[in-house]
């Protein structure tokens, strides 16, 4: 698969400005494991390969469980994960699949009590940020290949 177009190269300004929603949740209340936990769900639920490998590599680097990550696809089976994470977790899959139900009511309460106003802003930026590089990244087939 050969890269469709490089988005830095064609628009900069766009490019930097999706930089910059990067840069803002550098300075959230959210740990690296917990942006991690959302990147790579995100990813997986997208099936966006290239993200998939480049969250998993940094969430590893960054102290997450090898453990956590293989079962992040099932979470909700697992006690593995705390009730925050949960949350969490739970509001990333709603957002990255709000065309089906949209996030719903008893979700975003149960965050707002949970996580408290500001974090749950920062959660959904958190979301937004990474279902955005997962567009553009599986639009301009970046993809992953490995050679074994």
């Amino acid at each position: 698969m050969e890269q469709r177009m490089n988005l830095a190269a064609v628009q900069p300004a766009a490019y930097e400005a999706l930089r910059g929603l990067e840069k803002y949740l550098h300075t959230t209340q959210l740990s690296e494991i917990e942006k991690g936990l959302i990147k790579v769900r995100a990813s997986q639920i997208n099936h966006c390969a290239y993200c998939i490998n480049l969250h998993t590599v940094d969430a590893v680097r960054d102290g997450e469980n090898a453990q956590r990550l293989f079962l992040l696809d099932a979470w909700k089976e697992t006690n593995l994960f705390s009730e925050e994470e949960k949350i969490m977790l739970q509001l990333t899959e709603e957002i990255t699949l709000i065309h089906q139900h949209g996030v719903a009511a008893d979700t975003y309460n149960k965050a707002l009590t949970i996580l408290g106003e500001t974090k749950l802003a920062q959660v959904l930026m958190a979301v937004i940020a990474i279902n955005a590089w997962n567009r553009l990244a599986i639009t301009a087939e970046m993809g992953f290949s490995v050679k074994l």
